[in-house]
């Protein structure tokens, strides 16, 4: 396959099929993150990487070759995290740049496949005006159901479909519940939930103040603590990377806080595998 991977962060899409066998020719990336590029040079060093996604048009692509394409837009305006600006804020509105994408290859190669996410907490009517755009409604598929976290998610796909007697919409089955506990991922220490709630480790002082941490996580509900000789803290590398379904050295290149910033933001590998074994 011929591959465009936008909002491409630490390469998931790419290294999903690589663990699901399907053979990459050519796989585009569009990222601007230093540390992002880094990390997926490293494991995929024949990535070709054309930078911004809004100078698509400047990309040196033969897009009527080009078989799927990928895109995470920014959620921070979908978020209940965030602060609800919409599908037209300034940074989820990249979304309709993946859109314009979609819609020149399509117009070159009809057989085009494509996934697109973004978080389960978007608003009804971002999610409307989203599948609308892209023809097709979303599957909904929380990451706990393979790993220790919850993470709810959209997903949209032409990868396997299905017509409603109004819609067509993304038909791709729940994936079997693993039942992996977050007590099971932890290299040290003990906890007293089922699963992790936020893939959030925040600063380094942050990190080493008790308080902050213990305030944060009775308040927001947005960071998971690990108990451990009398003190709390929140998640190491390792634990992030078994979170996401990567290999415990997966990021051993980055810091912590780099590692923390790509897994954060990026794709559960399992669920990723999961939708594209159903690419015929």
């Amino acid at each position: 396959m011929n591959v465009v991977s936008l909002f491409n962060g630490m390469n998931t899409g790419r290294q999903a099929l690589e663990n699901v066998g399907i053979k990459v020719d050519k796989y585009y990336s569009s990222e601007i993150k230093p540390y992002a590029i880094e990390l997926t040079q490293h494991h995929f060093p024949d990535t070709i990487q054309v930078g911004d996604v809004t100078k698509w048009r400047e990309w040196d692509i033969d897009w009527q070759s080009i078989d799927l394409i990928l895109s995470g837009s920014p959620c921070q305006d979908l978020s209940a995290a965030g602060k609800r600006a919409g599908i037209n804020g300034s940074r989820s509105s990249l979304f309709f740049t993946f859109v314009d994408i979609l819609n020149h290859i399509k117009s070159l190669n009809l057989k085009v496949l494509f996934l697109q996410e973004n978080v389960g907490s978007a608003l009804k009517l971002d999610v409307g005006i989203m599948s609308r755009a892209l023809g097709v409604y979303p599957v909904r598929i929380n990451s706990s159901l393979v790993t220790a976290q919850l993470r709810d998610r959209y997903y949209w796909s032409n990868i396997k479909t299905k017509e409603t007697m109004f819609d067509i919409v993304t038909d791709i089955p729940q994936p079997k519940d693993k039942k992996i506990m977050f007590k099971d991922m932890i290299t040290s220490g003990y906890v007293d939930t089922d699963k992790h709630t936020c893939l959030n480790t925040g600063s380094g002082e942050e990190r080493k103040n008790q308080k902050s941490l213990i305030h944060r996580n009775n308040t927001t509900g947005m960071i998971t603590l690990i108990k451990e000789n009398n003190i709390v803290r929140t998640v190491n590398k390792i634990e992030m990377c078994r979170l996401q379904g990567f290999p415990d050295n997966y990021c051993d290149i980055l810091t912590t806080a780099k590692a923390g910033s790509l897994l954060g933001d990026g794709w559960t590998l399992p669920i990723i595998e999961h939708i594209f074994k159903f690419i015929i």
